[in-house]
């Protein structure tokens, strides 16, 4: 009886780590929007490939392709959501032609910081509503946040800009809401992929561009034809990614697998935002010193236009049902964390 009794014991431990340990083996094939060479813009991802194999014991497995190698980064969402991959790494504001509202979920002019972003997407409604933007809107696809960055520059200019009627005629390169900011203000403004701003500044068919952070827009040598580097980035104060997976894929994983994903995506949002604060400072001192950049900050006034004309744009957009809750429900969880914000940190000089 002893021996029956061994017999089926260490038979049902045997069939139960035999039923944890066999999930099928996942494998996300994932087109990315931003090349991994550049720091804290494509370098996540990157990352994300290397830690899910790590953390799930093979049993998640990433190949990340470079943008259009596989996939163009305009096409990345209806790729992952028609099947023709199960994953994509992107910005949501790349859809915002199709869906107002994902442009809020990428950056939001005069909007939160990291912190005060993450605490509404993790804690508030961001995530629930995120994910209900796909849904409402047709997509078959499950959605994580899974890297935020720090303030971006305003933009690089070949001339200085010194009153708002300076930036009227301009032909320049911007992305999102502060685009259409922008072209409230009087200039024409296009969203040229990251790789083709430079010989469009050089060749001179725009005039001025915002792309990203001092350490990104280094890497693609903004500063050898616009020497006027604007700031604060009230356009993008902190910026969101994505990754996108296909629903039918997410839905045949195991919880486990789910759970090593939204896990590692979390952590990465941590490593990102450290990676992006780290690297600036050294980037715009190379500037000052040895490559004849004028950084320059935005006077009051001109700051005072931009908000006035990201107002207008709201009302224009709110229009658009989603984006209109979404937006409210931001500006109401941004109003509360006020209470807080306003009381707890000391003003920067």
């Amino acid at each position: 009886m002893r021996k029956i009794r061994y017999f089926l014991f260490v038979f049902s431990l045997f069939f139960l780590s035999a039923s944890i340990s066999h999930a099928k083996p996942i494998l996300l094939k994932t087109p990315i929007a931003f090349g991994s060479h550049l720091p804290a813009l494509g370098t996540p991802i990157k990352w994300v490939e290397q830690q899910l194999s790590l953390i799930s014991a093979g049993e998640i497995k990433m190949k990340v392709y470079e943008p259009g190698k596989l996939v163009a980064p305009l096409e990345i969402l209806d790729a992952v959501s028609s099947g023709k991959v199960n994953s994509g790494y992107a910005i949501a504001g790349y859809w915002a032609g199709k869906m107002p509202a994902a442009t809020i979920f990428s950056t939001v002019p005069f909007g939160p910081e990291a912190p005060e972003f993450m605490a509404w997407m993790y804690y508030g409604n961001g995530m629930k509503l995120y994910q209900k933007m796909y849904d409402q809107s047709g997509y078959n696809v499950h959605v994580e946040a899974c890297a935020i960055i720090s303030p971006e520059s305003s933009g690089w200019f070949k001339k200085p800009v010194k009153t708002i009627d300076d930036l009227k005629g301009l032909n320049m390169r911007f992305y999102g809401l502060g685009g259409q900011v922008m072209q409230k203000l009087g200039v024409s403004v296009s969203l040229i992929p990251g790789g083709e701003i430079f010989g469009a500044l050089e060749k001179g068919a725009i005039d001025a561009t915002e792309f990203s952070q001092p350490a990104i827009d280094q890497k693609l040598g903004f500063y050898k034809v616009a020497k006027y580097n604007y700031f604060p980035g009230w356009h993008q104060q902190a910026t969101l990614f994505e990754l996108l997976i296909n629903k039918d894929t997410w839905k045949s994983m195991t919880k486990n697998q789910r759970a090593q994903i939204s896990t590692t995506c979390k952590a990465s949002v941590t490593n990102s935002i450290a990676e992006s604060e780290y690297i600036q400072f050294s980037a715009m001192k190379k500037n000052d010193q040895d490559r004849g950049v004028i950084t320059q900050t935005w006077p009051l006034e001109i700051l005072n236009s931009f908000k006035a004309a990201w107002e207008e744009v709201v009302i224009e957009q709110k229009k658009d049902p989603m984006f209109k809750e979404v937006y409210e429900d931001l500006d109401s969880f941004r109003k509360n964390y006020a209470v807080w914000s306003s009381k707890a940190f000391l003003t920067r000089s």
